[in-house]
Formats: C-alpha cells, structure tokens, sequence
C-alpha cells in the first residue's frame, strides 16, 4: 500500500490568496447548488430572511441577538452538510441500501435537531422578555 502525501493531492496545490480565492468560489458555487438544487435550503434560507432582520430589530440583550442569529444560520450549516452527505451517496450509487438510507437519516436527524434548537432559543429569549 502506498502512503499518503499531500504532494500528490493534486486539489493541494493552491497556497496563500489564490487558495482563499478559490476557495471563496467553491463556497459561493455550494450556495447556489443548494439554493437551486435544495428544497429545505430554500424554505430554511427563507425562514432566515425573516428571523435575522427581525432578532436584530428586536429589543433583546447583544447576546441575546447572537444566540438568536446563530441559531438560525447553524440551521443553515447543518442543512448543507446535510446536503452534502446525500450528494456524496448519491454519487456512490442511487441503489436503495441500508447503510446509505442510515447516512442519510443522520443527517436529516442533525437538521430536526438544529431546528429544534433554534426554536427552543427563540422562545426562551422571547418569552424572558414578553411573557
């Protein structure tokens, strides 16, 4: 078996700017992938562009606000580590199996979590101030 050296990665070439930039790039192709190709992104995208605006218009403590901001965008994240899980399946094989259907609920379960987190964040802060 050969060992492993970075030199041969050829995907580890790009040092310093270059590899920011590129990197940037591949960051923004990700989000329209997912905002075109991700249902759930959409409708979480969506429900972040209501939610962000209004924990910053809300009168709640600075870290209040970046308890409520956080949550909303670690949904986000989740969502599409979520889709990147089922892209990297998919691309093994479109085949029903059992452990590509357990990945995939994995994945889908760290979503309901992290959207379950964000509601519970946002009704305990909201309601220490309106209840």
């Amino acid at each position: 078996m050969k060992k492993y050296k970075i030199e041969d990665n050829p995907h580890k070439g790009n040092k310093g700017i270059t590899r920011a930039f590129r990197a940037a790039i591949n960051s923004w192709n990700g989000l329209i992938y997912a905002f075109n190709e991700e249902s759930a992104f959409r409708q979480e995208l969506g429900m972040s562009l209501v939610l962000i605006p209004l924990a910053i218009y809300l009168p709640v403590t600075p870290i209040e606000k970046i308890l409520l901001i956080a949550s909303v965008i670690l949904v986000l994240i989740i969502e599409l580590l979520n889709s990147s899980v089922e892209a990297a399946i998919d691309r093994i094989s479109f085949e029903v199996h059992d452990l590509s259907k357990r990945a995939k609920d994995f994945g889908s379960a760290a979503v309901m979590l992290a959207l379950l987190l964000c509601g519970l964040t946002w009704v305990i802060i909201l309601s220490g101030h309106y209840l």
